[in-house]
C-alpha cells in the first residue's frame, strides 16, 4: 500500500528525490573523513598524513561547489529546474568517477587527477545544493516548506552515515593500507546520481518557473499533479498575478550586491546566514570527527566507532528539525542552536584540556572523555536541529521569482567559500591549538546567535510575497533590526487561529501535532 501511495503521490516523490539529491553532500563529508587517514591513499597521492595537502584536497571541493552554484542556477532560470538538476547529477557522477580512477594503475599525476575529480564533483553538488532548495520550496505549501527541506537534510545526514559506515566497514575488513578500502567508498556514491537521473523524468516541473516563462498551460498541468482541477486553475491564476507584478524586473548578481537595491538586504541576510553556519564549526566537525575523539583521549579505532555513533545520533535527532522548524520557526531554532552550541563548546574546551593533560593530572581518560562525548553528541544534535536547514531555506523564501535561483546560488557560493576556509584551517588549528580550538568555536557560535537575534527575520508560515514586505518596510524605516521593523512583527511565526483567522497565536503543541500528522 505504501509503495502504491508513493507511485501516485507526486509530493512524496519530490521529497524523496530532493532528499536523495541532498544526500550527495552528506555522503562526501562521511566519505572523506576516513579516506584522509588511509595509508595507501596518502601514498598514492604522494603526500604525508600531516601535509596541508590533505586539507586542501577536501577543501577544493567547496570551491567547485561555489562555481557550480552560479552555473546551474543560471541554467535553472534559463531552461528549467528539472534540466538543471539532471545536469548537476551528471556532473557529480563524472567527478566521482574521476576521483575513483585517480592513481588506479598509475602514480604519476594521481594527485592532479584527484584534484580535478574533487572540483568536478563539487560543481555538480554545488548545483544540487543551489537548485534543489528552490525546486522543493516552489512545490511546497507556505506552512510546510520547512518540514520538506528539513526532511531532505535529514537524508543528507543519512548520506553521511552511509558513507562513513561503508568506509569504516571496508577499513576494518581490509585495513588502512589497502587500496580498495578508499576506492570502494568513492565509487559506491554513484548509486545516488545514477538512480536519480533515471527517476527525474517522472517529476513535475516547478509551476512558478513555468508561469514566469509564459507557460501557463504547462504550469496548470504541473499543479494538477498535486491539486484537483479547480484548485490548480486558481493557484495558476495567483502565480500569474504574482508574475505580472515581477515582470520587467530582471535582477542580476550586480543588482543583488548594490547597496540601495531592493535585493541588497535579502542578499546580505543570505550571506550572513551561511557565514554564521560555517562559524558554528560543524563543517569541520563532520569531516574531522575521528580526530576530535582522539583529542578527547581515545585510540584511533575507538574514535572511528564513536564518530559513527555520533552520526547515527545526528540522523535520529534531525527528526526534531522537521517537527519544529514550522512549529517554532527558523529564527527561534537558530537561536536555540547557537545558545546550545556555545555552552557545549565551552564545556568541550574544559574536557578537552583535562583529557590532554590527563596523565599529568592523573585523571582516568574516561572520567573526562565520557562527559566530553555526551556534550559533543548534544552539540551535533543542536547544530542539526538549529542550523543545518534554516540557512538553506531562508533564501528560497525571501526573494522574488526573478532572483530566487540567483539568491540560492549566492547562498551556495558563500557556503562553499566559508567551508573551504574552515575546512582548510581546521587541521592546522587542531595541530596548533589542540583543545583551545573549542574555545574559538564557542566564541564564533556566540557571535552567530547575537547576529541572528538582531537581524534575522522569521520567514516561516508566510507567502514569499509577504516575506518581501519585511524588506520593503525595513528600507522605509531605515533599519535592519528585526525588533524595529513593523513593531517586531517578524520576530515570530504568524500563528493563525484554528479557524484560519489572523491575529491569535495557535498553541505550539497543536502546531507540532499538525506537523507529525502531516
Amino acid at each position: 500500500m505504501g509503495a502504491m501511495n508513493f507511485l501516485q503521490d507526486k509530493k512524496m516523490q519530490v521529497v524523496a528525490f530532493s532528499s536523495s539529491a541532498i544526500a550527495l553532500y552528506g555522503y562526501d563529508q562521511g566519505m572523506m573523513s576516513l579516506i584522509n587517514t588511509n595509508k595507501n591513499y596518502l601514498a598514492t597521492m604522494g603526500i604525508a598524513s600531516d601535509s596541508p595537502q590533505v586539507g586542501v584536497i577536501v577543501a577544493v571541493y567547496y570551491l567547485g561547489c561555489s562555481i557550480g552554484a552560479v552555473l546551474f542556477s543560471w541554467f535553472a532560470d534559463r531552461f528549467g529546474r528539472k534540466p538543471a538538476l539532471f545536469g548537476c547529477l551528471a556532473t557529480a557522477s563524472l567527478g566521482n568517477l574521476i576521483m575513483f580512477i585517480s592513481g588506479l594503475g598509475y602514480s604519476q599525476g594521481a594527485l592532479a587527477v584527484m584534484y580535478l575529480g574533487r572540483v568536478v564533483m563539487g560543481l555538480g553538488v554545488g548545483g544540487v545544493d543551489s537548485v534543489v532548495p528552490v525546486y522543493s520550496s516552489e512545490l511546497s505549501s507556505d506552512d510546510a516548506r520547512g518540514k520538506a527541506l528539513a526532511q531532505e537534510f535529514q537524508a543528507n545526514i543519512f548520506g553521511l552515515n552511509m558513507a562513513f559506515a561503508i568506509n569504516l566497514a571496508v577499513t576494518v575488513e581490509l585495513g588502512k593500507r589497502n587500496e580498495w578500502a578508499w576506492r570502494i567508498p568513492i565509487i559506491a556514491m554513484q548509486i545516488y546520481p545514477v538512480v536519480l537521473m533515471v527517476f527525474i523524468n517522472a517529476l513535475p516541473e516547478s509551476p512558478r518557473w513555468l508561469v514566469f516563462h509564459d507557460k501557463q498551460d504547462k504550469a496548470t498541468a504541473s499543479l494538477k499533479e498535486f491539486l484537483d482541477d479547480e484548485e490548480a486553475k486558481q493557484k495558476c491564476e495567483d502565480l500569474v498575478e504574482a508574475s505580472k507584478e515581477e515582470s520587467g524586473h530582471k535582477i542580476g548578481y550586480w543588482d543583488m550586491f548594490t547597496p540601495g537595491h531592493d535585493q541588497f538586504h535579502p542578499t546580505m541576510l543570505t550571506i550572513m546566514g551561511q557565514v554564521n553556519q560555517a562559524l558554528t564549526g560543524y563543517g569541520a566537525v563532520s569531516v574531522y570527527g575521528p580526530q576530535i575523539f582522539e583529542l578527547l583521549g581515545y585510540a584511533v579505532r575507538t574514535s572511528e566507532y564513536l564518530t559513527q555513533a555520533n552520526y547515527v545520533s545526528y540522523l535520529l535527532l534531525m527528526t526534531f528539525a522537521w517537527l519544529l522548524i514550522d512549529a517554532l520557526g527558523r529564527r527561534t531554532i537558530m537561536l536555540f542552536g547557537s545558545g546550545t552550541l556555545t555552552i557545549c563548546f565551552l564545556l568541550l574546551a574544559v574536557f578537552g584540556g583535562l583529557a590532554y593533560h590527563a596523565s599529568d593530572l592523573r585523571i582516568h581518560t574516561d572520567a573526562v572523555a565520557v562527559p566530553g562525548i555526551v556534550v559533543l553528541f548534544i552539540a551535533t544534535g543542536a547544530f542539526g536541529i538549529g542550523w543545518l536547514t534554516p540557512v538553506w531555506l531562508i533564501p528560497t523564501e525571501i526573494y522574488p521569482t526573478a532572483a530566487r535561483a540567483n539568491g540560492t546560488a549566492v547562498s551556495v557560493i558563500i557556503w562553499g567559500l566559508a567551508n573551504f576556509t574552515i575546512t582548510l584551517l581546521t587541521p592546522l588549528m587542531f595541530n596548533n591549538l589542540k583543545f583551545w580550538l573549542f574555545l574559538v568555536f564557542a566564541g564564533t557560535n556566540l557571535f552567530a546567535g547575537v547576529w541572528t537575534y538582531l537581524y534575522s527575520p522569521e520567514t516561516g508560515g508566510r507567502a514569499f510575497e509577504e516575506n518581501q514586505e519585511f524588506f520593503k518596510s525595513a528600507k522605509e524605516e531605515g533599519s535592519w533590526r528585526v525588533g524595529r521593523v513593523r513593531e517586531g512583527e517578524f520576530r515570530w511565526l504568524p500563528y493563525p487561529k484554528p479557524d484560519g483567522e489572523e491575529g491569535e497565536s495557535q498553541p505550539l503543541l497543536r502546531r507540532v501535532r499538525d506537523q507529525v500528522e502531516s
